[in-house]
Parts: structure tokens; sequence; C-alpha cells
């Protein structure tokens, strides 16, 4: 009988609620792996690529090779 008692408002606010705790959980998952996920390798977008990894001496020797070239 409680069922019958609902009105289609409240319903209404039911569906609602519910949406928005599904949008807040997929946008705090979203942050939580961006941010604090430890099986991300490298980066922030869990790729696995080498993005994250960046050799600063790779880069200063193929910019001293390029300004010596000019």
């Amino acid at each position: 009988m409680l069922l019958l008692a609902i009105t289609s408002v409240e319903i209404q606010y039911l569906l609602i609620s519910a949406l928005f705790v599904m949008a807040a959980f997929y946008v705090g998952r979203i942050f939580y792996r961006a941010f604090f996920s430890k099986t991300a390798a490298g980066c922030a977008k869990g790729c696995g690529g080498a993005c994250g990894q960046i050799d600063v001496e790779a880069l200063q020797r193929t910019i001293e090779r390029q300004a010596a070239a000019k």
C-alpha cells in the first residue's frame, strides 16, 4: 500500500536524486583514478605509455645538437 501512496512528483524526485548520485559517483571515480590510483603507469591518463617518464637529459642533448647544427 505504501507504493500506491507515492505520487508522481515524489517518483520524479527519486529518479532525479538517483541520477544525481550516479553522476556524482562517476565524476568522483574519474578524479580518484586520475590522481590517486596506483595502477596508472606513467601519467594520469592510465594508458601505460611513456608520457609520464620524461628523460630531461635526452631532451637537453637533442636541444644542444639542434643548436649546434644551426
